[in-house]
């Protein structure tokens, strides 16, 4: 069970992948706990930038089925406020957090999916929250908070009402994902973005992370006051510095962290 998710750390990339293939992905209760210890390990990691992907043929098929049996509502509630903890972890790490979608992100797969800060797809995938075609409100693990943040209230509205399934294509132009690439060009898109993202400012990635997921709950003047924040302490860094200079110089800047 504990190898139900994997996690390593390889040239400033950490990867969090779910391994259940025979299970979809699905997410079991325990899956969620090794989850959660996974990205706390890629927060802690010297990693700059962390992977979430998964094994098989699907990214994340949601809950596992067989853990959906009769509970009161006592019992229920600490494991729906359970199943939120990864998107907790994932919005208020620091790094930039990918999502590496090579099949399908269902119900709280699409929920982890739309937590990321990145979303890289391959053609043919699909996304979605078929919480209601189950009798589930559809704002279950975060959807209610993402989705129409992602693609406006309308679209929102209609994805969650009915549970519909986009393609990969679809979930593009509704702006759910970054870029779609053909199966066998997908590992290769993921590592580009990896290693883009790994060789930024560590700093000045967290501090624009920061600003990204303060500015949804904040006013503007409330969000000017945090940007100036930031932006003075990234100002004092020696990446700033050595950012400068490698402007300057016309060479990619090497940034330490520092």
């Amino acid at each position: 069970m504990a190898d139900d998710v994997r996690f390593d750390v390889s040239d400033g990339v950490a990867k969090v992948t779910l391994n259940r293939p025979e299970k979809l992905n699905t997410l079991a209760i325990s899956t969620v706990d090794l989850l959660v210890d996974a990205l706390a390990a890629a927060e802690a990691s010297d990693a700059r930038v962390v992977v979430l992907a998964g094994t098989g043929s699907k990214f994340c098929a949601g809950a596992d089925q067989a853990e959906m049996i009769p509970r009161a509502a006592n019992e229920w509630e600490p494991i729906v406020r359970r199943y939120l903890d990864p998107i907790r972890a994932i919005v208020g790490m620091d790094k930039p957090v990918i999502a590496a979608l090579h099949g399908d992100a269902v119900g709280g797969g699409f929920g982890l999916a739309m937590a990321c800060d990145i979303r890289l797809a391959a053609e043919g995938v699909r996304l979605g929250a078929p919480f209601t075609r189950i009798g589930l409100a559809g704002c279950d693990m975060a959807t209610g908070w993402f989705l129409p943040r992602l693609v406006g209230l309308g679209a929102a509205a209609e994805l969650m009402f009915t549970g519909r399934l986009v393609d990969a294509a679809e979930a593009r132009d509704l702006g759910l994902l970054h870029r779609v690439v053909a199966p066998d060009a997908f590992e290769n898109e993921v590592s580009e973005w990896a290693a883009r993202l790994a060789s930024g400012a560590p700093g000045a990635l967290a501090w624009t992370k920061r600003a990204l997921h303060r500015s949804l709950g904040v006013d503007m003047d409330s969000e000017f006051e945090f940007e100036i924040f930031a932006q003075v302490q990234c100002l004092q860094t020696a990446d700033h510095a050595e950012g400068v200079r490698a402007f300057q110089e016309k060479r990619a800047p090497e940034f330490r962290g520092e």
